[in-house]
């Protein structure tokens, strides 16, 4: 570029001692501009007289280092443009010769970078692409054959051009909320010819027939390559106009969808870096309400194969709730892929990241608001078995928005009608939490599902109810069993004061990673093993693994013991 052609001049004149920079001067000012279009002034005037190669190559350095992202622009070497006259002024036969003229003149890319750089011929441009997109607004019949060249090709001259890289590309998640985006700097001319272009799509005279020889395959390769630009305003237009284009190039609209389908293959198993999945997602909400029933197999693999992978992804809440409305649109139209989808969604189901995990929740429950009661059958046992980890997570806002479910009429009708399936599910979770989490907000929430279920169908409640607490019993008994067990092995290693143990490497043939009975010892140990067992202070259980290793080593294995108990 010339900015890059300009630093390297610049460092070679520091080099040769040249004082043409202005260092004789009260100081050397190296304007920028920043992501917000202000312009950022470098002063050298510390190197006033000193003529110091180095200082000066090293100043060229951290000039080019902190340059902001921008557009990667082929400059022309020669870019000054002259004003013409207004289009409004021109007569009917000259009209079309002067808008070909203003388009072609608008070709004429400019080096925003610089922000002081050829101010007089950027305004000229600028106001060139104001005019012409008035005149597209305000006049008729003005597109004829022979614009469409003309026009689609200054779309292309402006447009489409080479990425910088991201600005943070493995670093942590892009938050809409709380990051700035960085903004492209050449805006104030790209905005214009976005207008221009999504004019030129709406206006009443434009002709699809003609126009497919321009806006080709290749034409909307570069468009969609356009989507990963950091500035959301580009993306925002881009949006619009790939939508334009879809609704008015049938031909086009499968090398859409499959062009589309390789940026998401592609960010989900490869980079999980691009900016705008978000975008894309909201024209394909669109696209997939338009679709004619029955489905066709293809949108259907689109739906399992594209879309569901893609809550797999890191960054999935910079695009979830695009993604969420996609889905539910798909359910909508074929009820038979509930089944698929929810069982992919719990497959998916985050373990570690609560956040993500209210995501799912959230689509969740879209989901249950469209779904066929005979669906919700097929899939509600792996459901509510999820339904109720989320209702005992010790993080709030998980168990929050599950219990938040039963303030759903729709959901709770469903619940109804299956509650014999159901409330077993979900009962050891509400009981257990109504108790023991440490949220106050939990407990009201609990409290008021134990009370819907209770109202259902009381007499099955009370059934769980029973069922729960003999389960509790159950497993007191068997703690306290495991734990008089253990006390009975420690009081009888006590009075055993003659018992050696030693490790397992110090004993041939012992167990690796246990400790063994010394061999001199087994014969002791059995027999006060016996002697205890004779007099009813410790029971069989207790006194088989030792009974039982008469004929080889004893091994006092902490897990043995717990497995035969």
């Amino acid at each position: 570029s010339s900015s890059s052609s300009s630093n390297s001049q610049a460092t070679s004149n520091a080099a040769n001692g040249n004082n043409t920079n202005g260092t004789s001067n009260n100081s050397n000012n190296i304007t920028n501009n920043n992501i917000n279009n202000n312009s950022i002034n470098i002063s050298n005037g510390h190197n006033k007289g000193a003529g110091s190669a180095a200082a000066a190559a090293v100043a060229a350095n951290q000039l080019l280092e902190k340059r902001p992202s921008s557009a990667r622009f082929i400059i022309p070497k020669y870019n000054e443009i002259e004003t013409l006259p207004p289009l409004k002024d021109a007569g009917p036969g000259e009209r079309e010769e002067l808008f070909i003229q203003k388009l072609r003149q608008c070709c004429v890319l400019f080096d925003f970078s610089e922000p002081l750089n050829d101010l007089k011929y950027k305004e000229i441009k600028r106001c060139a692409l104001q005019e012409i997109v008035e005149h597209l607004n305000n006049q008729s019949n003005v597109i004829t054959e022979s614009i469409y060249p003309e026009a689609l090709n200054m779309v292309a001259v402006n447009l489409f051009r080479t990425l910088p890289p991201s600005s943070n590309p493995n670093g942590a998640e892009f938050d809409p909320e709380e990051d700035e985006p960085t903004l492209e700097v050449s805006w104030p001319h790209l905005q214009f010819v976005y207008e221009l272009f999504l004019r030129f799509l709406e206006s009443p005279d434009f002709q699809p027939s003609v126009a497919k020889r321009y806006i080709d395959h290749s034409f909307i390769l570069n468009l969609l390559e356009l989507f990963d630009s950091e500035d959301p305003r580009e993306r925002d237009f881009l949006k619009t106009v790939v939508h334009r284009v879809y609704g008015k190039f049938l031909g086009l609209r499968a090398f859409i969808r499959k062009q589309i389908n390789n940026i998401f293959y592609k960010f989900i198993y490869e980079t999980e870096h691009h900016n705008g999945i978000a975008e894309l997602l909201e024209i394909l909400g669109s696209i997939i309400n338009g679709f004619a029933l029955p489905l066709k197999e293809e949108h259907k693999q689109f739906l399992l194969k594209v879309l569901l992978p893609l809550h797999k992804v890191k960054s999935l809440s910079v695009y979830h709730p695009q993604l969420a409305y996609c889905v539910v649109q798909f359910l909508e139209k074929d009820a038979s892929l509930t089944q698929p989808v929810i069982r992919c969604l719990l497959k998916f189901w985050p373990k570690t990241h609560s956040p993500k995990e209210v995501m799912f929740l959230n689509e969740l429950e879209e989901i249950l608001d469209v779904i066929e009661p005979a669906e919700f059958q097929k899939v509600m046992e792996p459901l509510f078995r999820q339904i109720a980890k989320c209702v005992s997570s010790p993080h709030f806002q998980v168990a929050e928005r599950a219990l938040y479910y039963w303030n759903n009429d729709y959901i709770m009708s469903l619940i109804s009608e299956n509650s014999k399936v159901i409330l077993p599910i979900m009962f050891p979770a509400l009981y257990s939490n109504s108790k023991s989490h440490w949220n106050k907000t939990i407990h009201g929430l609990i409290y008021n599902a134990i009370k819907l279920f209770m109202e259902m169908n009381q007499r099955l409640f009370d059934e769980c109810n029973r069922k729960y607490q003999a389960e509790m019993e159950t497993e007191q008994e068997k703690l306290a069993q495991r734990e008089e067990l253990w006390q009975q092995m420690e009081d009888l290693a006590a009075r055993n004061s003659k018992l050696s143990i030693h490790d397992s490497d110090e004993v041939a043939g012992g167990v690796g990673g246990r400790r063994t009975f010394a061999p001199h010892h087994q014969h002791q140990l059995n027999g006060t093993a016996a002697a205890t067992t004779g007099s009813g202070s410790m029971s069989s259980a207790a006194a088989s693994p030792a009974a039982n290793s008469a004929a080889s080593p004893s091994v006092y294995d902490r897990r043995s013991i717990q497995h035969n108990t």
